[in-house]
């Protein structure tokens, strides 16, 4: 082989050259470990976390990966991106199909409140008041990413989630300034109102992954893997029962109307 040529394999092979694996005839590694040590001996956190970051997490940082990640898998069918899904369903597209249909809606208004809360914590921490943040949100009319809940007055996964992070912070597993920061801005949220705004899951699930130091894009990505399981859960549930092109609506309903009245051409 000339010079010539072993130059322009090595810029064939390079085009796609990658740190996160290498694939070799009868070998699989998967950030430098064979895959058949790892299969058995580590979680499917653990293996999201290394594929992610290059090195296996802690035992403390694969817990609260692990508890954000089974937080969120999913809000029942009444949420765009499940009832999308079921929809597809039923529409004679393949599994794979239809929780890429749900996936898909995965956006910055369905799905964005957790990265969009990782860099409003990330301005607090970097020194900006709560009260500042909260203020310049009212005056647009914006709502405070990761904070209230159009059905649950106390968000039932704030707790246990926020929980496990405060004993993070106290074994020195992360620490604690996206929690304060949380706390912080939850705080002032409330002030002056007769209702509190509590902390929701995208805010609980923010403060773990900007604790466990993923960048804020990554926690959308997180996010959307977790969710990704209740998607194909309630895509396959609804396989099963046979209905053809379900609709958003039950059959003996049509959607309203408010256009012209019927008129002759």
């Amino acid at each position: 082989m000339t010079k010539s040529n072993t130059i322009d394999a090595d810029q064939v092979t390079g085009w796609w050259s990658t740190a996160v694996s290498r694939i070799r005839p009868g070998e699989i590694l998967l950030r430098g470990y064979p895959v058949e040590q790892l299969i058995g001996r580590i979680t499917f956190a653990q293996q999201v976390w290394l594929m992610l970051r290059g090195e296996l997490p802690t035992p403390g940082q694969a817990r609260l990966l692990e508890a954000a990640l089974v937080a969120a898998v999913d809000h029942g069918p009444q949420a765009p991106s499940i009832a999308s899904a079921r929809m597809a369903a039923t529409c004679g597209v393949g599994l794979n199909s239809a929780v890429a249909t749900g996936v898909g809606l995965l956006g910055d208004t369905h799905g964005g409140a957790g990265q969009q809360c990782m860099e409003v914590l990330a301005r607090i921490t970097a020194g900006e008041q709560a009260r500042g943040v909260v203020a310049e949100h009212r005056a647009r009319g914006a709502y405070v990413p990761g904070f209230g809940h159009r059905f649950h007055p106390h968000d039932p996964r704030r707790d246990p989630l926020l929980a496990l992070v405060r004993e993070a912070v106290d074994a020195g597993e992360v620490t604690g300034e996206a929690l304060a920061a949380g706390l912080v801005l939850e705080k002032a949220l409330s002030e002056g109102r007769t209702r509190p705004v509590p902390m929701n899951i995208d805010g609980a699930t923010a403060i773990i992954f900007a604790e466990l130091g993923f960048p804020a894009e990554l926690g959308r990505g997180l996010f959307v893997l977790s969710r990704s399981v209740g998607i194909l859960a309630h895509a396959w549930e609804e396989t099963q029962g046979g209905a053809r092109i379900k609709g958003p609506l039950p059959r003996p309903l049509l959607a309203g109307y408010h256009g012209t009245s019927p008129r002759a051409l």
